[in-house]
């Protein structure tokens, strides 16, 4: 009896507690600003993880185009006579490619076929931009010729065209196609039409309405937050799985076909969530992460390796580079900032330069 009494007592003193406080005011003075809260205080943060980069922000809809994948068809469904290379490539540091060669029947073909990044998504009347570098296989001077399709879930062909090769040395041919309709899960297939075999590399496929090689509506989407701050590119990620596979941004600059491949951290890291095709292209590096920047007005907040690989998955002194090592990694900042804020003088401030952007890019911060 007394301990229902207690808790009698117990309910009227909260419920006497609960109307007290709900009796109290707070008066909120809108007109009078506070404290001043600086703009990179807050804003975006940028890793590559389910496929934010490549098959995300960065436009190519074309999975591993360089054939540099483990595997290097994998994403390819190939059929007739297809094999790969790498005697005198395109590019040093993307050295596979593929041969187109004559299958030897006239009702059998030879071709590539591409899904892209679970399927490419096709928009009607939008015209996509298609390149390849190729060159003639065979010594003979007769010219090869490929075709080109975009084809949706059904099968029906949606766009077309092709290209001649004429050239035994390496060339950049393009050639423009527009989607009679709208496919969410569209591919690509490349036929060879010739008895005389090609090679390929770099298969590439934009959206015409790409920005600087990055979607234009999720740049817009983007600029709409009106982040004060761009953090890029990553954490994790920049760590790497071990230190080989660490994020080093030189290899995200320069001529985007000589980019080498690098797998990315998060494409096994999880048994429940494995992705082995997922890989980083740096086709969205840092000069495009700078350029992100400037055009959405977010400070540029750079992360470079520290000399420490991920330690979630590292129990080793392999993990990590000892202090009096540590230099590589100090001048790959410092080159950082020349690429960032150098003048056109300077080695990397140079390469800023030919890429497109003379001006520095007024780097203030650095992680």
């Amino acid at each position: 009896m007394r301990k229902l009494q207690f808790l009698s007592l117990l309910f009227v003193a909260l419920a006497f507690s609960m109307t007290a406080s709900a009796q109290r005011q707070l008066t909120v003075q809108a007109k009078k600003p506070g404290a001043v809260i600086q703009p990179t205080m807050y804003g975006i943060f940028f890793e590559d993880i389910n496929f934010g980069a490549d098959g995300g922000l960065y436009a190519e809809m074309v999975e591993n185009r360089s054939f540099e994948f483990p595997d290097p068809l994998m994403g390819w469904n190939m059929f007739g006579n297809v094999q790969v290379s790498t005697a005198r490539p395109a590019f040093v540091r993307n050295p596979h490619y593929v041969v187109l060669g004559d299958s030897g029947h006239i009702e059998k073909r030879t071709g590539l076929e591409n899904r892209g990044f679970f399927g490419m998504g096709l928009k009607q009347g939008l015209r996509y931009d298609f390149s390849v570098y190729a060159r003639l296989h065979d010594a003979g001077s007769a010219p090869a010729r490929i075709r080109v399709e975009l084809v949706d879930a059904r099968n029906s062909i949606v766009a077309r065209e092709r290209i001649t090769i004429d050239s035994r040395d390496w060339k950049k041919y393009t050639a423009s196609v527009t989607s009679k309709i709208t496919e969410p899960k569209g591919l690509m297939r490349i036929f060879l039409e010739t008895a005389q075999g090609v090679d390929l590399d770099h298969i590439s496929l934009f959206p015409s309405d790409n920005w600087h090689g990055l979607r234009a509506d999720l740049v817009k989407d983007l600029a709409d937050l009106h982040p004060g701050i761009f953090r890029f590119p990553g954490g994790c990620i920049v760590e790497g799985t071990d230190l080989e596979t660490r994020y080093q941004w030189k290899n995200s600059v320069g001529q985007v076909e000589n980019r080498p491949l690098n797998e990315n951290r998060w494409n096994y890291t999880f048994a429940h969530r494995m992705y082995p095709n997922y890989f980083q292209s740096y086709g969205l590096g840092f000069y495009e992460f700078f350029l992100l920047s400037e055009e959405i007005g977010a400070e540029p907040l750079p992360v470079v390796s520290c000399g420490l690989a991920c330690q979630f998955q590292n129990h080793s002194e392999d993990a990590h580079v000892a202090v009096d090592a540590l230099q590589p990694y100090i001048d790959d900042a410092l080159d950082l900032i020349e690429f960032a804020n150098g003048d056109v003088t300077t080695k990397w401030g140079k390469l800023r330069a030919d890429m497109g952007h003379p001006q520095p890019f007024n780097l203030k911060q650095i992680g």
